[in-house]
């Protein structure tokens, strides 16, 4: 089961919410129905999940629906229809105090402005919600502590919040939302108001942050570059409507549309694209118990190639054989590839290595680069011009072109 569930999910704005909704339903554009019953259609029809522990980035330009739909899941937004479930329970059917609990103990908010109270010390703020909760002073100020360590705000306790900079101060926001010890988190355009630097390093923290309190965290941002950073899934909204939803890297490998393709186009695709997107599945590896250069040359002649990784039976890598090597063996009656078998020349890396990494591992090298998971299993291999064509830019094919010719 998902830690949220939404499905169907529609969130209109407006008197005539029944009659805007009925046209949604019948595919009328946001902006005929806004013509047609002055109703703003802030979400429609969205179906998705969020599983216990990633970070789920929502994005899209202003006006496009991401904090509508965020507020949905603690119904700050009540939907106009569909349903929520978090930890199986639908948000739409509970009563007013099933509702308080949740928003009391099961989510909290981290706001772009902070949000925090004036008048009262950076500990005071951070033990809000505990107070809110009943728990007593002597406690929920421990608990407040703790955390406020954890955000690396210790020593700043008694201090009151309009002293701190700005990105102390989200800190504390971050410390009070997480003291409670809610299972989601959601951060609304959070780090949006702080100044470039802060901000990079506020991701920075989140990240390390997630990797101590495994935390489910729903991201709103305008920013592709922080979704990027941040996001194990990205979902992207254009007007109300989710045109997209995928890691960051099938983002930007396989855009959905025009409007996807176009929001990624400036990124720089060599930290985040990987080995995985990048290599070939299909190697025509040989197993080195079984395959001798017969079935070598015959291969290499079906694929086009002068070189094939091989392995053994259990699939892990054990190196290449090149097609002179393979004549040679067979004409002398050889049949044992372990006798020409390439096993020391190249490095093995990791599906999830980026395109930056690779490319310095190919200088002086001209076999591929084999990609292989934990226990040193064939995945796939890395070639040269595929790497080269996404760290330039350039098309694959013209890359091909310049090395056959010997240019760079």
């Amino acid at each position: 089961m998902s830690k949220i569930e939404v499905k169907d999910l529609n969130l209109i704005f407006g008197a005539k919410r029944k009659q805007a909704l009925e046209l949604v339903q019948k595919g009328v554009s946001k902006d005929e129905v806004l013509e047609k019953t002055k109703c703003t259609v802030a979400v429609k029809d969205a179906t998705f999940s969020i599983e216990q522990g990633e970070i789920f980035v929502v994005m899209g330009l202003s006006g496009s629906g991401k904090s509508s739909l965020i507020r949905c899941f603690n119904r700050l937004n009540n939907p106009t229809s569909g349903s929520i479930l978090v930890n199986g329970k639908d948000v739409m059917k509970m009563s007013d105090d099933d509702l308080r609990q949740l928003r009391r103990t099961e989510m909290s908010m981290v706001f772009q402005h902070f949000g925090l109270l004036p008048h009262r010390s950076v500990i005071a703020n951070t033990a809000f919600g505990l107070e809110i909760q009943g728990v007593p002073e002597s406690e929920s100020y421990v608990k407040a502590k703790e955390m406020l360590k954890t955000v690396g705000l210790e020593g700043y306790e008694e201090m009151m919040t309009g002293q701190l900079s700005g990105g102390m101060q989200q800190r504390v926001g971050l410390a009070r939302a997480l003291t409670t010890n809610p299972e989601i988190l959601l951060m609304d355009e959070a780090f949006s108001a702080l100044d470039p630097l802060i901000r990079t390093n506020m991701q920075d923290e989140l990240i390390q942050l997630q990797e101590k309190l495994k935390k489910t965290i729903v991201f709103i941002t305008h920013d592709l570059d922080e979704a990027l950073k941040l996001g194990d899934r990205i979902a992207i909204l254009k007007d109300g409507v989710i045109v997209q939803i995928g890691t960051p890297e099938e983002i930007l490998v396989k855009p959905a549309d025009d409007y996807v393709r176009a929001f990624v186009e400036n990124v720089d695709r060599s930290m985040i694209v990987t080995a995985s997107s990048l290599m070939f599945k299909d190697t025509g590896k040989l197993t080195i118990e079984k395959d001798g250069p017969a079935i070598a040359l015959r291969r290499m002649r079906d694929m086009g190639v002068n070189r094939l990784p091989v392995v053994n039976k259990n699939n892990k890598f054990l190196g290449f054989v090149m097609d002179d090597g393979v004549v040679k063996l067979k004409k002398d009656g050889g049949k044992d590839l372990n006798e020409i078998l390439i096993s020391d020349v190249m490095p093995t890396v990791s599906p999830d290595t980026p395109a930056a990494d690779l490319l310095p591992l190919f200088i002086d090298k001209q076999l591929p680069l084999p990609v292989v998971d934990d226990e040193g299993k064939l995945l796939g291999v890395a070639v040269h011009s595929s790497v080269i064509a996404e760290v330039t830019g350039r098309d694959k094919d013209e890359i091909i072109e310049i090395q056959k010719s010997g240019g760079n």
